[in-house]
């Protein structure tokens, strides 16, 4: 939120949050030092080459590239991007011609970009020089990149754990946004199990000592690129850790609506917090003589004004803004030219907050919508992220046996397997999108099975196993076996799936929710 003296008269700043953060997709924003692989992690995740893309162990990312889907590959200049009505990009202009010639987006089809974007940024050195020679302010526009944020990815290096000055400076700059941060330790398959032990433990001391938060950043450990490990010792670890984090990157989405509601809330606090401290500002200014001498003890005593807002309204002091950069904003302005405090305004803000917020959750999927509500809401559909078994040394589980797995393998059992296969020409000639059935048309296809609306309500919460409002091929799989069970055998829809009914790929999805 911008520290502005009379944040209620700002429609503009609201007008750019409201029409671009708001409906913009997920952001992944990913920092590191030079060559720690953050663009082949980008490859990685895309499964291609991307417009401008430069890999190499000298410094080769020397800009701000946003990542977006678009029908064609291409890349989009800075200053174009800055001002494209349906890009959450505009207000970068502040940063200068510097910064925008070296900000750039590549626009390439990919289906892991219709869900979210990527923020490739430039690989972070040490020493003065580099900072001196950027022309702009690096660690101003990683934070309002930052700020927009819904994951940042901090990448390191299993052979290169220095923080230098300039990224120490960046993480100082993510103070307040430590619950979107996760840490990378890439390239960990280039040293041996004993190392990777006292790597891991010298990044958590350095992460410690660098950031703020008394809670330790979650670290995921790999080597994150399509190449095969050259190191298998730590083969399981590793392939754990990546499923995790693609799981993370996966379910971005469907968070993605909550934590921009969340957002929200925090800016309608911090304004009604700058409204009561602008209008306590402008009832303590003298009508006529001593203007400048009341201002100045005003800012000198702002500590105290604080304090006595805060008691005075009720307010939390995490709602109100830095000192230090408050007083300096408030040097600049004359108090005398500041509007009173505006009653109608501070009961809209409430207003908001009391009930328009409450209904904007109401909007959000959840466990008691039936499948016609979920439908009308209409649901994110998770990235599509990449899962290589052979990277890992191993077989692709598809290809492992071509007769499926045995009972006694209960982590990879599944009961329906069978059917699986049976139905998949029947769910193909259904029409799925990206993979799915649409609300709809897996309506459609209970309803002609003709059992009751409150059967099909139950099959359908049974079926929709990550309550997404769509079906893929295994929940589609699980959703006909329960009819066919009412159908055929007369058995009672049961009150949970039985594990061994549970897609293998779901079942860790289904105990998170518990």
């Amino acid at each position: 939120l911008s520290v502005h003296p009379d944040p209620l008269s700002s429609f503009p700043l609201f007008y750019i949050f409201v029409f671009n953060f708001i409906p913009a997709k997920p952001q992944v924003l990913l920092i590191g030092q030079y060559s720690v692989g953050k663009t082949s992690f980008i490859r990685y995740l895309l499964g291609r080459d991307f417009p401008g893309q430069r890999i190499g162990p000298e410094p080769t990312t020397d800009r701000f590239t946003v990542l977006i889907n678009g029908p064609e590959e291409r890349t989009i200049p800075g200053n174009a991007l800055s001002v494209h009505p349906d890009l959450p990009f505009r207000g970068l202009e502040r940063f200068g011609v510097s910064f925008l010639s070296r900000f750039e987006g590549s626009q390439v089809p990919s289906s892991v970009l219709r869900s979210i974007t990527l923020v490739d940024t430039p690989g972070i050195l040490s020493g003065e020089k580099q900072r001196l020679n950027r022309g702009y302010d690096f660690t101003k526009v990683v934070m309002w990149f930052a700020e927009r944020a819904d994951l940042i990815i901090l990448l390191f290096d299993a052979h290169k754990l220095d923080i230098s000055d300039e990224l120490k400076q960046t993480i100082d700059v993510l103070q307040g946004h430590e619950d979107k941060i996760r840490c990378i330790l890439n390239k960990a398959d280039q040293i041996d199990r004993q190392s990777l032990m006292r790597v891991y433990g010298a990044l958590l001391w350095s992460l410690g000592k660098t950031m703020s938060s008394p809670e330790v950043a979650r670290v995921y450990v790999g080597s994150f690129w399509q190449e095969p490990l050259k190191n298998l010792d730590n083969a399981e670890l590793f392939e754990s850790e990546e499923k995790d984090l693609m799981r993370d990157l996966a379910v971005l989405p469907r968070q993605s609506a909550v934590r921009k509601i969340n957002e929200l809330v925090k800016r309608i606090r911090k304004v009604k917090a700058l409204a009561y401290i602008v209008g306590y500002l402008k009832s303590q200014m003298p009508a006529v003589m001593g203007k400048e001498k009341k201002q100045a003890k005003l800012i000198s005593d702002l500590p105290n004004v604080f304090r006595t807002i805060m008691k005075k309204y009720g307010l939390a002091p995490g709602d109100f803004p830095d000192l230090t950069s408050f007083a300096s904003k408030l040097s600049e302005i004359k108090f005398s030219e500041l509007k009173p405090l505006s009653s109608k305004m501070i009961d809209d803000l409430d207003g908001c907050l009391q009930k328009a917020i409450p209904q904007l959750m109401e909007q959000l999927p959840s466990e008691r919508d039936t499948p016609e509500t979920l439908r009308a809401k209409g649901g994110a559909v998770d990235v599509p992220v990449p899962t290589l078994n052979s990277k890992f040394g191993k077989k692709q589980v598809d290809s492992a046996n071509p007769f499926g797995f045995s009972q006694e393998d209960e982590d990879n059992y599944w009961a329906l397997q069978d059917s699986s296969e049976r139905l998949l020409d029947s769910f193909e000639a259904l029409g799925p999108q990206g993979g799915f059935l649409s609300t709809q048309t897996a309506r459609d296809v209970l309803v002609k099975t003709g059992l009751t609306k409150d059967q099909l309500r139950q099959i359908w919460n049974l079926s929709d196993i990550d309550k997404d409002g769509y079906f893929d091929h295994h929940e589609y799989v699980v959703a006909m076996f329960l009819c066919d069970a009412v159908i055929q055998k007369g058995r009672p829809i049961p009150s949970e799936l039985p594990i061994s009914v549970i897609p293998p790929s779901k079942r860790a999805l289904l105990n998170r929710q518990f």
